[in-house]
């Protein structure tokens, strides 16, 4: 059975374009099934789908001579005599593909699409000569809306449609479908949205699958994409990153307690988000430079992933399952004023979003300073639970 996924509907208008289409993320994602997908509506019966995790496979593309291709893939039903679709899973197992798929793509008007699990490999290693030639999309564990249709078969309600503006989400909610939908959140922030964890129905197991996951990333991602000398130290930090989810990342405090150097966990980090596994949001500023030179805040690719890694109170469960709703489709940073107090997310530059279990009259009120002193008109409370008070959202519907 196929689970519908948001990035469908964007990949599926690259059927016919000229350009590579890759789609790269963390392992586990969905990237595999996105590209059998895509493979099964082609129509043309001019098209085949190579694993590179296979080495028998990957030498067929490891080559001098390019145009030599067409005999190789002539038992696999692919021929030059009409436009050749060719679909590569794993492209980080051949980093020469991409001259192949660059002449292919010139001479012959071949389509690819290829998947790779880490943005380091493609933005750091493949070549500029496919510039112009490839277009990247980034898949990430699920979003709780598509959450809801993985679980559709537990719901006996038809789930209103997603909105996508903030103020119309506020002004429309419903407590049935939240009583409906509860469970289904408190689900998704203790095990998160890798999808064969949340098709897998027994506990245990899901945990397993994320120790698993965890495991694939650090023995074949970390180790084939770093030259780093000592993993046990970023198998270190990354334990220490756990319980600062949500918070901000400073480094000195990292670095006093790993006893290496500032510059090494900088690299350590930028690895970690490269591959997917962190991500840092910037502080707001009207300023560009404030931005870019201020104290990140820090999340994890996926709520379930870091629960299974360590320990993180439900606060920061709930605001990184937030991030993980909103990051794909928005501009995310964080707001901060001189005394310290916090705004969660500014979104898109114009809205305020402050992430809470449950709030009262006074958040808002302390919510509305902090607006002003930022510069924002509008803002919200995201609650777990359901509130009739105006200006909360319940974070089943973001």
């Amino acid at each position: 059975m196929l689970y519908p996924r948001n990035i469908y509907i964007s990949l599926e208008k690259e059927l016919e374009t000229s350009q590579a289409t890759i789609i790269t993320g963390m392992r586990r994602v969905g990237k595999s099934t996105a590209l059998k997908h895509l493979f099964n509506l082609i129509p043309s019966s001019n098209k085949a789908i190579f694993d590179f995790e296979n080495p028998a496979v990957r030498h067929i593309f490891d080559i001098k001579d390019y145009d030599s291709i067409w005999n190789l893939l002539a038992p696999y039903g692919i021929n030059k005599k009409s436009r050749a679709y060719i679909f590569i899973d794993e492209i980080q197992n051949l980093p020469m593909i991409s001259s192949l798929a660059k002449y292919l793509h010139d001479h012959y008007q071949t389509k690819f699409f290829l998947t790779g699990s880490s943005s380091y490999y493609l933005k750091n290693l493949f070549p500029e000569s496919m510039a112009g030639r490839k277009l990247i999309f980034e898949m990430f564990p699920l979003t709780f809306s598509e959450f809801i249709k993985f679980k559709a078969d537990q719901i006996d309600i038809q789930i209103p449609p997603q909105y996508h503006q903030f103020k119309k989400i506020a002004q429309s909610k419903n407590f049935v479908v939240y009583n409906k939908i509860a469970s289904l959140y408190t689900e998704f922030i203790q095990f998160g949205g890798f999808p064969k964890v949340v098709l897998e129905p027994d506990h245990l197991k899901k945990t397993q699958i994320l120790q698993e996951t965890f495991k694939s990333y650090f023995e074949i991602d970390v180790k084939s994409l770093s030259d780093f000398k000592n993993l046990s130290l970023l198998h270190q930090l990354i334990l220490l990153l756990i319980p600062r989810i949500g918070s901000k990342l400073d480094i000195s405090k990292l670095s006093s307690e790993l006893k290496i150097s500032r510059e090494t966990v900088g690299n350590y980090l930028t690895f970690l988000e490269s591959t997917y596994l962190i991500s840092r949001i910037p502080r707001f500023s009207q300023s560009i430079d404030r931005e870019i030179s201020g104290i990140r805040k820090l999340y994890f690719c996926d709520v379930g992933l870091a629960r299974s890694l360590g320990n993180i109170s439900d606060g920061q469960a709930i605001e990184q399952s937030v991030f993980q709703n909103l990051r794909i489709n928005h501009d995310l940073k964080y707001y901060n004023t001189k005394s310290g107090d916090e705004i969660d997310f500014v979104v898109d530059k114009k809205i305020a979003l402050e992430v809470k279990k449950h709030a009262i009259q006074r958040d808002l009120a302390n919510l509305r300073k902090r607006m002003t002193s930022a510069k924002l008109n509008e803002g919200y409370i995201i609650t777990q639970d359901f509130q009739e008070l105006q200006g909360t959202i319940s974070v089943i519907d973001i």
